[in-house]
């Protein structure tokens, strides 16, 4: 399967799963040392094709200047740029990730769940797994630079974090690590919210 068509089925699959509703979410892939592959602004992810995907430099600039990329390019990038083992970025905004992350005060510590064990370095249960929290802005830029910061400080510890009321970012060496890791973490927001709610 050829790069452009596992980037579709990856999104059209998180579609049919309502984690990116309408023409919420957006993904891409690392192409080369300069560019990567990324979803068009505006396009339903539950029936994208390859016709919706467009090449950016790690800049976030088109290289088709007529088309024009998720309004997120710039934090997709500025990861890529950060840290050459990341190979794809894929940005959800299921119901459970944005109530949730409106509903925390700071980040998300999980332990004691098998799934933890679906995030990469993650070997036990009985580890924990802290899920950064950030708040949300319309400039990007700010975001990045946000995320960017604590990722190069060490202190964004898991391959994802929460922007509040904006759903969940993940990332992977390659396609299918970065889709491990959404499923995994959509999992234990999951089951963080459901027990919230069991013990209000």
């Amino acid at each position: 399967m050829d790069q452009v068509t596992a980037l579709c089925r990856v999104a059209r699959l998180f579609g049919e799963r309502q984690w990116c509703l309408a023409t919420s979410g957006n993904f891409s892939l690392r192409i080369d040392a300069r560019h990567c592959l990324i979803t068009q602004s505006g396009k339903d992810k539950s029936v994208l094709d390859p016709g919706d995907l467009m090449l950016c430099d790690l800049d976030g600039n088109a290289l088709d200047r007529a088309l024009r990329p998720s309004a997120e390019a710039a934090l997709h990038t500025a990861l890529y740029r950060q840290d050459a083992r990341i190979g794809a970025v894929l940005h959800t905004h299921s119901v459970t990730s944005t109530v949730l992350s409106r509903a925390l005060a700071d980040d998300l510590v999980i332990r004691g769940l098998e799934m933890q064990k679906g995030v990469s370095g993650v070997r036990s249960h009985e580890d924990s797994v802290t899920i950064a929290l950030f708040e949300n802005t319309q400039d990007m830029d700010a975001l990045a630079t946000a995320v960017i910061g604590r990722l190069g400080a060490g202190t964004l510890t898991a391959p994802g974090f929460l922007v509040r009321g904006h759903g969940l970012y993940a990332w992977g060496a390659d396609l299918a690590e970065a889709q491990r890791h959404i499923e995994g973490f959509e999992f234990l927001l999951a089951c963080a919210w459901q027990e919230r709610q069991a013990a209000s």
